[in-house]
């Protein structure tokens, strides 16, 4: 049997990529392995977003040629393929200064994989696929399945808003919706081969508007009436773009999962403007008031962008000024890194190094008070929690509140994939730990 090691950089949709790239090779009759050493494809599947994200690359590069060269000396032929977003915007940068790379792939050819590899000549020369074909990735792929209890899947791609520091509209395209059947028949799929928890994904999964529900509202009613599912959730969502009905979704449907990703990124309406964000600082907080309004246990968190250009001390203050009046469960932070070939790299008044490090310890000093609080509210409460990893430790499991909060407990692996009833015993900034509420917990063969 022929393996494939596939590494992930990123955001969940990247990871949802990599699982369809291993189910596309599977094909030809490949199966994964976590030792890079076995592998006779090694698979790199990229991201863009962040700063020095090629260079990352490069670097994992040239580890993994390391073990092509050692394999080669054991007569073991290995391939060598990078995915993803870095590919859709450097791919020919890339194939120049890494000549270890034999297959390069964006984020819309993936499907290709087994076409490509099966056909693959190195006298021909290395492979780049980065065009946005007018077909969907989604015809060509085959049938999915289930890794653990909780699975992602990919309803909506792409982006239409251009932020003018992002280049997810450059490497991702414009907005794709898929329509409603096909993500049903995906997440019966994925219920069907054990997933108890499906998170629907979208560059702004919000903005989904494909065929066969008039909003990601109804959307996530019809995949609540699939048997066998007991909860869903749903990221990322762009602010401007809530409906009335997937707030409402969040009262009515039992299966939606109390907790909801909307970043914000600044809380200055001046910087907001600057950044293309298309809402101001106090339309966020009515959005956020309608979701506490109709589920008032709803937990909240963020993404934040530090020293955006222009981003002057009396900007900081406001967000952090929303940052309190939020009040988040949770949240990511980052300082503003220019991204080449975005509006944002081009602006005059770019910000210190030294400002932009102050004022993210200073935002994630109030984000963990916030998260530490969060955490610590639920000691005492009884919750379900869905257990889907092993721990470090021996005989620990890992799993997440329907709030989306790490929670430890002791226990065998019989529970492993299971939602089981926790009494939360102690809380960290980062974490939970719970113990069995005995007369509660049933194992299922």
């Amino acid at each position: 049997m022929s393996k494939v090691y596939i590494k992930t950089f990123g955001c969940q949709m990247n990871i949802y990529d990599s699982a369809r790239m291993r189910d596309a090779l599977g094909s030809l009759g490949y199966e994964e392995t976590q030792s890079p050493e076995e592998g006779d494809i090694l698979l790199l599947n990229t991201c863009h977003i962040r700063e020095k994200a090629a260079e990352k690359l490069f670097s994992e590069i040239g580890r993994l040629n390391e073990i092509k060269k050692q394999r080669a000396q054991n007569g073991q032929d290995t391939l060598i393929i990078v995915a993803g977003c870095v590919v859709q915007a450097e791919g020919e940068e890339i194939l120049q200064r890494a000549h270890a790379i034999d297959i390069a792939v964006g984020p819309q050819n993936y499907h290709r994989l087994p076409e490509i590899v099966a056909h693959y000549n190195r006298k021909k020369g290395r492979v780049l696929e980065a065009n946005f074909p007018a077909d969907s990735k989604f015809d060509y792929l085959p049938k999915t399945h289930a890794t653990s209890a909780s699975a992602f899947l990919a309803i909506q791609e792409g982006c239409d808003n251009f932020c003018t520091y992002c280049v997810v509209p450059y490497t991702r395209g414009c907005e794709y919706s898929r329509p409603a059947d096909e993500i049903i028949a995906e997440a019966r799929d994925l219920v069907e081969s054990g997933a108890k928890e499906i998170m629907l994904l979208g560059q702004n999964v919000n903005c989904w508007h494909g065929e066969g529900a008039s909003d990601l509202g109804e959307l996530i009613r019809r995949v609540a009436e699939i048997d066998g599912l007991e909860r869903i959730r749903y990221t990322t969502s762009y602010p401007s773009k809530i409906t009335e009905n997937l707030v409402r979704a969040h009262a009515e449907v039992e299966k939606l999962m109390p907790y909801i990703h909307l970043p914000i990124q600044s809380g200055s309406n001046k910087i907001l403007k600057a950044m293309n964000r298309q809402y101001t600082a106090e339309q966020y907080i009515e959005i956020i008031n309608r979701f506490r309004t109709a589920r008032p246990d709803i937990a909240i968190s963020s993404d934040f962008i530090v020293g955006f250009p222009g981003e002057t001390e009396e900007d900081f203050e406001e967000t952090l000024r929303v940052v309190k009046e939020v009040g988040y469960g949770s949240s990511y932070s980052f300082k503003y890194s220019p991204r080449p070939g975005t509006p944002a790299a081009l602006m005059k008044n770019q910000v210190s190094e030294e400002i932009k490090t102050e004022r993210l310890i200073r935002l994630q000093e109030l984000l963990l008070q916030q998260q530490k609080q969060a955490y610590e509210a639920m000691v005492g409460k009884e919750v379900p929690v869905l257990l889907t990893e092993k721990g470090k430790r021996k005989g620990q499991l890992i799993g997440y509140t329907p709030y989306l909060q790490t929670t430890h407990v002791n226990a065998d692996e019989r529970f492993l994939n299971q939602i089981v009833p926790l009494k939360i015993k102690k809380a960290s900034a980062t974490s939970l730990s719970g113990e069995f509420v005995c007369d509660k917990v049933a194992v299922k063969k």
